[in-house]
């Protein structure tokens, strides 16, 4: 191991590791999917480090989506400190809807490139080329002490920009399809040959949601694909490293009985309000991989129109059946801890069997081939937080998923 000082990022202090300290990030991981899938003897690694380590739920941030989360677990701190607020947002400033994937949306130096600072060997390894530059923020591949490369995008990978050339043929496995178990496998399995041949002091896993949008707990496909994580989690706690397992949200059903999607459409209802096209809904869950969600979740912000009563149009949308929080943005602010310049006026969060979109006509859910599973809510905000350690540690709400590198790093320095 390299031998660094304690680490401060963003006002956190963070232990010297004296093994590798790893945070995996099992994205839409509900934590039912754990229990099933112990309770049928397919995951004895993790059903173990329960029992002998520490088992605790954590809460994640809100909005409960992919982006927010995992740079929150990649800063220490909420979205209102690191600035990504969701996966997609509005510029009033450009009038332009954008992805925020890039680095010019992140306010807050991530705890890999602080490491890296201090002289840390980093490995990151994400399944979807989206979070790879935000995730990789500060690092540099110069002086081989630094890699962050996906499975998305393995084939291509090189020295320069992600410090691994051809990812894919170092590791020995295909590029894998975007849809699929496959993509987070990957991942899962070049932990393992880093850990085992280039030994970084700090390594993160995330992988994607593919298998949780569609497949429910019970279903065999989720828990062949929990069998096979615990199978290369074996491999990283045997190698002695201190794990951390949490997610970045749950997953809930989102549809009614005859399978069809359960969904308020609100661009629809503020139009009839407000006029055609007056308010503009913003869904931050929308990204480039519609097939798993048709870009609905629950929690979506609105800009409306100058003049516009905002305290009438909370109260409106508060009645609609499904809704569980209008907010105005203040007031999302402080219960979310949310960057006030990067949501609307208002912010809307749907129940656990319903989600928000904007007109009916606007989305494509013809690639839904199974009932709708989605995210971004209050419901979907407990996750696990499991550590092959014994360490104190609370629980939720105090305990978030975005601690996860404190107590990796803490249980790696004892």
């Amino acid at each position: 191991m390299t031998t660094i000082s304690p680490v401060e990022a963003n006002g956190r202090i963070y232990p010297t590791p004296k093994v590798c300290a790893i945070a995996i990030c099992l994205d839409g991981c509900e934590p039912e999917y754990l229990d099933k899938a112990i309770a049928d003897g397919l995951m004895p690694t993790l059903k173990r480090m329960r029992e002998t380590g520490t088992d605790r739920l954590a809460h994640s941030v809100i909005p409960s989506f992919t982006n927010p989360n995992n740079l929150s677990i990649a800063t220490g701190r909420p979205p209102i400190v690191h600035g990504i607020c969701g996966n997609f947002l509005y510029e009033p400033e450009t009038g332009e809807e954008v992805m925020m994937n890039d680095v010019r949306f992140l306010r807050a130096p991530t705890v890999f490139s602080k490491f890296y600072e201090a002289g840390a060997k980093v490995a990151i390894v994400t399944a979807k080329d989206k979070l790879r530059a935000l995730l990789g923020a500060g690092l540099s591949f110069d002086d081989d002490r630094a890699k962050c490369f996906s499975a998305e995008k393995s084939d291509t990978s090189t020295a320069a920009e992600h410090g691994q050339t051809e990812a894919s043929n170092w590791l020995g496995m295909p590029q894998p399809e975007v849809y699929s178990a496959d993509l987070s496998e990957f991942v899962f399995a070049a932990g393992v040959k880093l850990l085992a041949e280039w030994k970084p002091d700090v390594m993160y896993l995330t992988t994607t949601d593919y298998v949780q949008h569609k497949y429910a707990p019970d279903d065999a496909d989720a828990k062949s694909f929990y069998e096979m994580f615990d199978k290369y989690l074996a491999q990283l706690d045997e190698m002695g490293a201190a794990i951390v397992v949490t997610a970045d949200h749950g997953m809930k059903p989102k549809h009614l009985s005859d399978g069809s999607p359960a969904v308020i459409y609100v661009q629809d209802v503020l139009d009839e309000w407000l006029g055609e096209a007056a308010a503009r809904v913003i869904l931050p869950i929308t990204d480039p991989y519609v097939v798993h969600h048709g870009a609905l979740g629950s929690f979506a912000t609105a800009y409306l129109p100058e003049g516009a009563d905002r305290n009438d149009v909370v109260a409106r949308l508060q009645a609609i059946e499904g809704m569980t929080h209008v907010l105005t943005r203040e007031r999302a602010v402080e219960m979310f801890e949310l960057p006030a310049d990067r949501i609307g006026d208002i912010v809307m969060v749907s129940g656990e069997n319903i989600c928000i979109g904007t007109s009916e006509h606007r989305h494509d859910l013809a690639a839904l081939n199974e009932p709708l599973r989605s995210h971004g809510g209050l419901t979907e905000q407990v996750v696990p937080f499991i550590v092959n350690r014994v360490i104190d540690l609370g629980s939720k709400p105090d305990l978030r998923n975005f601690d996860a590198f404190f107590y990796a790093t803490t249980a790696a320095a004892l």
